[in-house]
């Protein structure tokens, strides 16, 4: 079986660390800024970075509407951090003229966890991650505030959701591809292929 082409929205944020962390579990891994490089790949990350630069920048690009619809198709994608805000179909403290994508069936609230100097790193119990924990970056984290039917949540930190899966879709809160654990990437590589 070939390896999947996995792409990683690279309009800003830690788009090489995923694309390291895509690569060391064999998938072919590729930068996405334009509509036509989007249609190539069978499944996207969106990395962490800042979720208003990001929807702005998609926008700009041309990318919003074609990353909604290969979404709405059925493409598998892997928000971390920023990236689930930018899959969550509601925000619950948008700043003025954020969009998201959309596609999981939760609201998540931006920053949950605190600013910048309140960043940590703790282990999260992952399902359908093997090996035990991963250890999860959490940088100016999001949480999920609440989730629909459709999706189901599959790590929780201090009460609070901070992975979930819908269908073909993933989103974290934390960083797995800070940390040279490439668990997380390699789940989605599979969703990826099984979607073939």
């Amino acid at each position: 079986m070939t390896s999947p082409a996995i792409g990683v929205l690279a309009l800003q944020g830690d788009v090489r660390e995923h694309l390291a962390a895509l690569t060391g579990c064999g998938a072919r891994a590729t930068t996405v800024r334009r509509p036509e490089e989007l249609a190539a790949v069978e499944g996207l990350v969106i990395p962490g970075g800042e979720s208003t630069t990001i929807s702005k920048l998609a926008d700009a690009f041309g990318l919003l509407e074609p990353l909604r619809e290969r979404v709405r198709a059925g493409m598998p994608a892997y928000g971390s951090c920023a990236g689930m805000i930018m899959l969550a179909d509601k925000i619950l403290d948008p700043r003025s003229g954020q969009e998201t994508i959309g596609g999981i069936d939760m609201i998540v609230r931006r920053n949950a966890f605190g600013r910048q100097n309140e960043s940590f790193e703790a282990a999260v119990d992952m399902a359908g991650v093997p090996g035990g924990p991963v250890e999860g970056v959490f940088i100016r984290a999001p949480w999920v505030e609440s989730i629909g039917a459709r999706a189901e949540a599959i790590a929780v930190h201090g009460g609070h959701t901070v992975a979930v899966r819908q269908d073909r879709l993933l989103a974290t809160a934390f960083h797995p591809e800070l940390t040279g654990d490439h668990r997380v990437h390699a789940l989605f590589a599979d969703m990826v292929r099984t979607a073939r």
